[in-house]
């Protein structure tokens, strides 16, 4: 009997096991890029607002946030296992109040700060274009999509309320990872501007029709090239 409960709660953890989601992996060791509390007007993490309010960056935090996880969505889905479109998606719909409010709240300081409406809904639109576009990466596409799977995660079991807080917390940690590093247990590079390694004459003057190196029309054939001819250090 006891033989038999071990099997079973065995099985039932293996099968809680193959329930969860695995998390990709791009390293053997990926870069940690954690990044302090920040409040929305520090350089480098969204687009400054010039005299606004704590509301307002408040605001200005959860759209970069909202942005920056969208943009996580359609590029990232090279690997479904990070679940950005899903989390995405949850957050949308668990988080929409204060996304809303963000939005309105956006809205008004552009208003405000600008001289007609309509001024500052263009504005408000260049400041959606621009926050979308800062989230772009190519290099470091890796280390985005990691960080932002995981906070995507952290911000559907998030409180309603409390997106803003999470942005706070981790926005800066999200702009670190857009830097590209690469494997860390293994960091490596090539050396592609020293010892390259030489490919010998290919025009026919140089070899016979059995396919024989001619030395006396091209001189001694360098080939293969000499140990070392190409560099990898780590």
């Amino acid at each position: 009997m006891l033989f038999k409960g071990v099997a079973v709660t065995a099985t039932l953890a293996l099968a809680g096991m193959a329930a969860m989601p695995a998390q990709a992996q791009f390293y053997f060791q990926s870069r940690e890029v954690p990044g302090e509390q920040v409040r929305g007007d520090e350089p480098g993490v969204a687009l400054p607002l010039p005299g606004a309010t704590p509301e307002e960056l408040r605001a200005n935090l959860v759209w970069s946030m909202r942005a920056a996880l969208n943009v996580a969505a359609l590029q990232c889905q090279f690997e479904p296992t990070l679940l950005t479109v899903g989390n995405y998606n949850a957050m949308l719909q668990d988080h929409s109040a204060e996304l809303k409010g963000a939005f309105d709240t956006l809205t008004k300081y552009y208003t405000r700060v600008n001289k007609t409406k309509k001024l500052g809904q263009t504005a408000l639109d260049q400041y959606g274009t621009k926050t979308y576009a800062s989230f772009g990466t190519v290099s470091g596409q890796f280390g985005f999509c990691r960080t932002a799977s995981a906070i995507g995660r952290d911000v559907i079991h998030a409180k309603r309320g409390e997106f803003g807080t999470v942005a706070g917390a981790r926005l800066r940690e999200l702009r670190n990872s857009m830097t590209p590093y690469g494997e860390q247990r293994f960091p490596r590079y090539i050396a592609y501007d020293l010892g390259r390694a030489p490919l010998p004459r290919l025009d026919a003057v140089c070899w016979n029709k059995k396919g024989d190196w001619q030395t006396k029309k091209c001189g001694m054939l360098a080939w293969p090239p000499a140990p070392g001819a190409s560099v990898a250090a780590r």
